[in-house]
């Protein structure tokens, strides 16, 4: 499709005073029912309601993979995450592999990242995959163990690691993935590591016994203590408040500096994720009780998922590991008190979203600015019984917001959009917005038609999803790819006689299971066909042919 706007490079000038700078505001493990603008009744969230009443709000925005590393290194690189090598999380991306923050830098913009970026390890926790046991035979030398030969242990690829940053000459290797700003915060509640640690340390001497649930503040527990404490972090100096301050900071040496070249700015909260320890006020901003469950929560599905049966069972058994990372049955407290404090999260991140658009239009910047906010990936927040994430993909874990808003198309912009869109569009929709090209192998597809209802962009998404575990009753680590079309989800599992399929439109909730219903056999078939030609159409085309033969 065309581009709205002429195709320039360099710093030519475009439709608006200038070619246009971007902020893209991303959150972590926000599901998309939470936020004003998307219909929540109790949560607040003035700032990015009002970023999608003047832009544009995808209702049916698709994540490429449910997890962190590999929906962000699809997101940078515009390419799946079989494409890109990301396939899990506890794998870095390649140092080689091209991002579009790379050509944006080569195009003439000003790159940079505040906040988190998770395109590295940033955890200490050993890698569950385990490699092929040779049996009699002699095992490759090392550097010849993997099909490509690449160090991934190699320092280049720890610079996000909190043992890295206990060293205080410890910094990135810039640019970094292409951004050749950068203010890192790696982790999650108030255990984040990285530029914002030495931060803290120079602001409040022996911060680290203001950090982790042993050195919480007391707290009766609420109504659930599941993954939760009430931090000693102050909220002036939380990581969300951090990161607010050095985006307003970039924008305003930007503003008054000599550097005329337009600005990307990603600006990535390692918030509302889990553990919950929203600080101060926002702790307790929320009542449990007021908030509302997840309408699936007290119903039985037909034809349940395997892993979903086995995670109750877990649950009921008190077998189940409460502190775990990875998908869980929970009960009703647990699940209000988890959403009440997410609520807090997500309205102290709405705060600091306030203050950059603020800042933003003190500036001038707005004029110039697009601007657009998005999470990696959902979570099931009681859906199902279930919290947290894993492979079952529920439209709370795999659906987000996506809001994009172009002071250029003022007038222009529909409200919302139910074109559907993927995560690795957001990178071919900035390319397209800033007239570059991509580069060969790139997978992304521009939304600006669906921004302004020209064209519909998609008729289906591929979601992947490759865990490094065997686990919730599959003999393999499980592997599941996922088809989302206007009307249906089907899922299919590796090494699993029946998969999943849901009508999205007679059942959004997807309590019914249509995989083994004979009056949908035919729609099952033709969507399973409809998988294989999305697969096959999205395998790598890089690098191009040098010749015939």
């Amino acid at each position: 499709m065309p581009s709205l706007f002429p195709q320039t490079s360099g710093k030519a000038e475009y439709g608006m005073a200038k070619r246009p700078n971007f902020i893209l505001f991303i959150t972590d493990q926000q599901r998309v029912n939470h936020l004003g603008c998307y219909g929540n009744p109790v949560l607040k969230t003035p700032a990015i309601d009002a970023l999608a009443r003047k832009g544009t709000r995808f209702d049916r925005f698709y994540v490429t993979n449910p997890a962190c590393m590999p929906n962000r290194a699809a997101m940078i690189t515009g390419r799946t995450s079989s494409v890109n090598g990301v396939r899990s999380n506890g794998i870095p991306l390649s140092l080689r592999a091209v991002t579009y923050t790379q050509i944006l830098r080569a195009g003439g913009y000003h790159t940079a990242a505040v906040g988190k970026i998770h395109l590295q390890n940033m955890s200490p926790w050993k890698a569950v995959a385990k490699r092929p046991d040779p049996g009699n035979h002699q095992p490759p030398p090392p550097g010849l163990d993997e099909a490509v030969i690449e160090d991934l242990s190699h320092p280049l690829y720890n610079q996000e690691t909190a043992l890295a940053w206990e060293d205080p000459e410890h910094d990135l290797k810039l640019p970094y993935y292409g951004f050749e700003h950068v203010d890192l915060t790696a982790m999650h509640c108030d255990q984040v590591h990285g530029h914002y640690s030495r931060w803290l340390e120079a602001r409040h001497p022996g911060s680290k016994a203001l950090i982790g649930s042993e050195n919480a503040l007391p707290w009766d527990g609420g109504m659930s203590d599941f993954q939760a404490w009430r931090t000693r972090v102050p909220e002036e100096l939380y990581s969300t408040f951090y990161i607010r301050d050095h985006a307003e900071a970039f924008l305003r040496s930007r503003a008054t500096g000599d550097d005329d070249r337009p600005f990307f700015l990603q600006c990535s909260f390692n918030d509302p994720h889990h553990p919950f320890t929203p600080p101060g006020r926002y702790f307790d901003l929320y009542n449990p009780a007021d908030v509302d469950l997840p309408p699936s929560f007290n119903l039985r599905g037909n034809d349940l998922p395997e892993p979903v049966r086995l995670l109750r069972e877990a649950r009921d058994s008190g077998e189940q590991d409460r502190n775990s990372w990875i998908a869980q049955a929970v009960t009703e407290a647990d699940v209000r008190q988890a959403i009440a404090l997410t609520y807090g999260s997500i309205t102290m991140i709405d705060d600091a979203v306030a203050r950059i658009m603020q800042v933003l239009g003190e500036t001038g910047l707005d004029r110039d600015t697009v601007v657009m906010f998005t999470s990696d990936h959902g979570d099931f927040m009681g859906d199902h019984q279930l919290m947290l994430k894993g492979p079952m993909h529920y439209d709370g874990l795999v659906r987000v917001p996506f809001i994009y808003s172009d002071p250029a198309l003022e007038g222009q912009q529909q409200a919302q959009t139910a074109s559907l869109g993927s995560t690795i569009d957001i990178s071919a929709t900035v390319l397209d917005r800033a007239g570059l090209a991509p580069f060969n192998g790139f997978q992304g597809t521009s939304l600006l038609g669906a921004v302004t209802g020209a064209a519909p962009d998609r008729d289906e998404v591929l979601i992947e999803e490759d865990n490094q575990r065997a686990f919730l009753g599959f003999k393999e680590p499980v592997r599941l790819r996922s088809l989302v079309t206007q009307r249906y989800r089907l899922s299919v599992y590796r090494g699993a006689a029946r998969g999943e399929l849901y009508d999205l439109q007679e059942d959004p909730l997807e309590i019914r299971n249509l995989w083994s219903d004979p009056e949908h056999a035919q729609i099952r078939r033709d969507l399973t066909e409809r998988l294989m030609q999305r697969i096959l159409r999205m395998q790598d085309t890089s690098p191009i042919a040098t010749g015939q033969a």
